[in-house]
C-alpha cells in the first residue's frame, strides 16, 4: 500500500471519529440541556440530529478532499 493511499484511509477513518464525537457531544449535551430545563427528550433529539448533521458534513468534506486527492494523483 502506498504512502498515499494509506494517507486518505486514516484521513476517512479520522473522519469516522469526529462522527462519532460528534454524536456523543449532542448526546451528551441535550441530556444536560433537558436535566436543566426539565423539557424530557426535546433537546436530546436536538442534539443527536445537530450531532449527526455535523458528523456527516465532516464526512462528505473528507470523502471528497480524499477523493480529490486520488484523481490528482493518477492524473499522467
Amino acid at each position: 500500500m502506498t504512502g498515499a493511499s494509506g494517507n486518505g484511509g486514516l484521513r476517512l477513518a479520522a473522519a469516522g471519529f469526529q462522527f462519532a464525537a460528534a454524536l456523543i457531544a449532542g448526546l451528551y449535551g441535550g441530556q444536560w440541556l433537558d436535566r436543566r430545563f426539565s423539557s424530557a427528550p426535546v433537546f436530546l433529539y436536538v442534539g443527536v440530529a445537530t450531532g449527526a448533521i455535523g458528523g456527516m458534513t465532516v464526512l462528505y468534506r473528507q470523502l471528497m478532499r480524499v477523493q480529490r486527492d486520488d484523481e490528482e494523483r493518477r492524473r499522467p
